[in-house]
């Protein structure tokens, strides 16, 4: 136990130029306490004591910020940094050496049974805000961009972006011109679609009214 503990310090203080001091992460990081917490929460949930198990992770999700239900399972050197608003559902696999941020939800999409959340590869960084949902897997070394939508699987070392996200990188070589400042409104060229439909249909009606008076 005191083993895992110290690994956990470790890795906090690699990855969080922040962490002044073992002490400061033991005490005063919310995500070690998560992960603390949650490894009592499974214990007691593969046990079958699901009540205490569930009353352990939302005493720790009340404390901390970051849900995580006791029966996921979660590899070793997993690193909550900040934490406030993560969420990890049922289901959720996830492998060593990974980073998550504030507000990332790895949830399911409402439309799967059994294994309805995401697995997560070895060596993954999942930025703040980014959303992962469906029991599909983002492979190995992977880095998924803050405020992505992440819905469907990912393919070992890439980086992926947008809403939904897309890989535009992979194996260190890009794979898609992303241009950061001329992004397309889906929105406007819904409407630009609309209005092509409205303008077609008054040419027809235009053209039908033209038809009836010809024939008077």
């Amino acid at each position: 136990m005191f083993a895992q503990l110290r690994e956990d310090i470790a890795c906090v203080r690699d990855r969080d130029p922040a962490a002044r001091s073992a002490l400061e992460v033991l005490f005063l990081y919310p995500g070690l306490k998560a992960i603390r917490m949650h490894r009592r929460a499974n214990w007691f949930y593969r046990h079958n004591m699901f009540f205490l198990a569930r009353w352990i992770s939302q005493r720790a999700s009340r404390k901390t910020g970051i849900e995580i239900h006791p029966a996921a399972k979660i590899g070793k050197r997993f690193f909550i940094d900040h934490g406030t608003g993560v969420v990890i559902g049922e289901t959720t696999e996830i492998g060593d050496d990974v980073t998550i941020y504030q507000g990332v939800t790895l949830g399911g999409t409402g439309k799967d049974t059994g294994k309805r959340h995401p697995t997560i590869g070895n060596n993954v960084m999942i930025g703040a805000g980014a959303k992962v949902l469906g029991p599909f897997k983002v492979g190995d070394n992977t880095n998924i961009a803050a405020g992505a939508v992440v819905l469907e699987e990912i393919p070992p070392n890439s980086t992926a972006v947008g809403v939904p996200a897309r890989v535009v990188r992979r194996n260190g070589m890009r794979v898609d011109n992303l241009d950061q400042v001329h992004v397309p409104d889906p929105v406007k060229q819904e409407l630009d679609h609309m209005n092509r439909i409205i303008e077609a249909l008054e040419r027809d009606l235009s053209k039908k009214v033209e038809d009836v008076y010809e024939d008077f």
